[in-house]
């Protein structure tokens, strides 16, 4: 037993910004591993290839969508267009058999036909030591040089925009992974509604991001970001420190009122939960109402937040007081681990109550 074991979740800033000082440079990497951004993005001559990778480490009836939709978003928000999924998928040895092969495959393929990505390869593994499924997946993209976003670009001035509200993948995962602990809190046909919160509003983004970008025109949005571990608090300071800025809200964020119930049964917070399914913009402020408009047409929900401001990285509310930005490694309680149900919750984990 190690004397000093790490938390749960991504590695503490500190080592992890050790570690990649120690990786080789090549000069095709526009974007390689840096604090909030979301992918890799690199120089192909005519065109950037944008790469992310991403596991689903949680026991989830349909991991083989998560998969799919979690790397593609993160693909999506450089502006590129996902086009090639590859995925090693690790069977636990003694309890996989031919029907959870063929229903992660079919999740696989089902989500990528929805987004017209090609499945290209990966690798299939039945694993000693494992109690559940894990899915790594790895989607590459395209992107015209003069589309690229990146989750650092917000300037001064920038309209603060998201869509759909949160925690959508939070309040999915709860509703999905422990209906037996919410059982006599909330109804059953709340929680089935909650469960639905994967397909509808969705986790993906993908479609958010091309109808951001499409709408702004040239340069109108200025960053995009994907709210995932921490949840919206976290990518808020994200953005805010990948660009050097500071953002000042102007109201209260946009809960989703289930979302909001389902954390308030189990004494989480919904700002710091996983939030997969809502997309952060930064936008001109000339660009910011088309790209409402286009969300609003398209069925989306849409908020502004507020606006970026200049200074020291920060992120402001509208009462004036600074925003907790609840950190994976360090969280006081109020976060879900990305692609986990091991929510910190004080001294307990969600998958100890019952």
């Amino acid at each position: 037993m190690p004397h000093n074991p790490l938390p749960l979740g991504k590695l503490p800033p500190d080592l992890l910004a050790a570690l990649l000082r120690r990786l080789p440079p090549d000069p095709r990497v526009i974007v390689g591993p840096r604090p909030g951004e979301d992918a890799a993005v690199i120089d192909m001559g005519d065109y950037y290839l944008v790469a992310k990778t991403d596991p689903i480490t949680f026991a989830t009836d349909e991991i083989g969508w998560y998969a799919v939709q979690v790397n593609a978003n993160d693909v999506a928000t450089t502006g590129a267009t996902p086009r090639f999924f590859m995925m090693s998928v690790l069977l636990p040895g003694g309890l996989a058999d031919t029907a959870m092969a063929e229903r992660i495959f079919t999740q696989i393929v089902e989500a990528c036909t929805a987004l017209e990505v090609a499945v290209v390869g990966g690798h299939t593994e039945i694993t000693h030591s494992l109690d559940r499924p894990i899915v790594v997946g790895c989607m590459l993209g395209e992107v015209a040089k003069d589309r690229l976003v990146l989750t650092g670009g917000a300037r001064p001035g920038d309209v603060v925009l998201l869509s759909k509200g949160v925690p959508v993948e939070a309040t999915a995962i709860i509703a999905r992974e422990k209906a037996g602990a919410l059982a006599g809190a909330i109804p059953p046909d709340i929680i089935a509604r909650c469960a639905e919160f994967l397909h509808a509003p969705g986790i993906s983004v993908v479609e958010d991001a091309r109808l951001a970008t499409d709408a702004a025109g040239f340069g109108g949005v200025t960053g995009m970001h994907d709210p995932t571990e921490g949840g919206l608090a976290t990518a808020l300071w994200e953005v805010a420190e990948a660009a050097g800025v500071g953002i000042a809200l102007s109201g209260a964020p946009p809960i989703l009122p289930e979302g909001q119930r389902l954390c308030a049964a189990l004494g989480l917070d919904p700002m710091g939960a996983i939030a997969s399914g809502a997309l952060l913009v930064t936008a001109r402020p000339d660009a910011a109402p088309a790209v409402i408009r286009a969300w609003e047409q398209a069925g989306i929900a849409a908020y502004e937040l507020g606006r970026v401001v200049a200074g020291r990285p920060r992120v402001v509310q509208a009462d004036g007081a600074t925003l907790p930005a609840p950190r994976a490694t360090r969280s006081p309680g109020c976060l879900i681990h990305e692609h986990s149900v091991e929510w910190k919750v004080s001294a307990r984990t969600l998958q100890n109550v019952t």
